[in-house]
């Protein structure tokens, strides 16, 4: 697999591109030289994204979870634009804070739906014509991946699988000159994390318990960056903030010290009991 790989002249896919990380990751894609096809499931949304790029650009609708959709959205690219060299399965969701005991069985559905089956469904759909043009595959993992996810227990499982995910495939390409890359992030400022933290009160004191350098926002385009970056390089891993990547080397030490302090009585165990009281409220997910 050759360490660099500029993304000038290559095609790539990038979806839930509308809004947020993948939006931004579109834009520095463009601004980098790629063709972009924008996917989101909403169709005006994604075909107003792919206008707004400086470079050849299409916006498509389509469903990550349905696989036929996805397999027609690599078909449609592939035959525009001659291939595809890279997609980004940047979709996911997040449902309102619950205890997993307090959590409907349709939202904790829907985000394993979404944020695992419909990853592995758009880098399946996409792999052919990445083997064959021995490009790269960039999967939407999260801090979640490696931190306690008490209150977010489907969004913390597929996180962590994502990872699996990404990391396994690395190894399978690397014999087609191939790659891939796991993405990290912790708190971007985009509406989804506004939705699941800010407009909840037990998800503000969740992040509040948290230390606050950990919790320091970046905006979207910082990520975006990072992941085109992180292509251009082969990257393995792409972390930001920075500094979690310090936590993620130390999580076998770090874990089971902060998950015993968690179980204790205190300010994580008030807001658990308070989250295991929601079994009758509303669950909406975020986008």
């Amino acid at each position: 697999m050759p360490k660099r790989f500029p993304v000038t002249g290559k095609v790539a896919i990038v979806t839930g591109a509308a809004r947020g990380i993948g939006r931004a990751t579109a834009a520095e894609l463009s601004r980098r030289g790629a063709t972009v096809v924008v996917v989101d499931l909403d169709e005006e949304a994604a075909v107003a994204a792919a206008e707004s790029l400086p470079g050849q650009a299409l916006g498509l609708a389509a469903d990550v979870t349905d696989r036929g959709a996805m397999q027609r959205v690599v078909a449609t690219a592939a035959d525009r634009f001659g291939g595809v060299d890279v997609v980004v399965a940047n979709a996911g969701i997040a449902s309102r804070g619950a205890t997993f005991r307090a959590m409907s069985t349709e939202a904790f559905d829907r985000v394993l739906d979404v944020n695992l089956h419909g990853v592995h469904r758009t880098v399946g759909a996409a792999l052919p014509e990445i083997v064959r043009r021995r490009g790269h595959v960039v999967v939407i993992s999260s801090v979640y991946a490696f931190i306690n996810g008490v209150g977010a227990t489907p969004y913390a499982m597929s996180k962590a699988a994502v990872e699996q995910f990404g990391r396994a495939l690395r190894v399978e390409l690397g014999h087609h000159g191939a790659g891939a890359s796991v993405a990290y992030f912790g708190f971007i400022d985009t509406a989804m994390v506004h939705q699941a933290l800010d407009e909840d009160p037990l998800g503000s004191r969740l992040k509040q318990s948290q230390p606050r350098f950990l919790t320091k926002r970046l905006q979207p385009a910082e990520a975006g960056r990072a992941i085109v970056s992180g292509i251009e390089r082969r990257a393995p891993r792409i972390i930001r903030p920075r500094r979690w990547a310090a936590f993620s080397a130390l999580r076998g030490l770090v874990n089971p010290v902060l998950d015993r302090v968690m179980s204790r009585p205190g300010e994580i165990q008030a807001i658990a009991a308070e989250l295991d009281g929601r079994g009758d409220e509303e669950q909406p997910t975020t986008a």
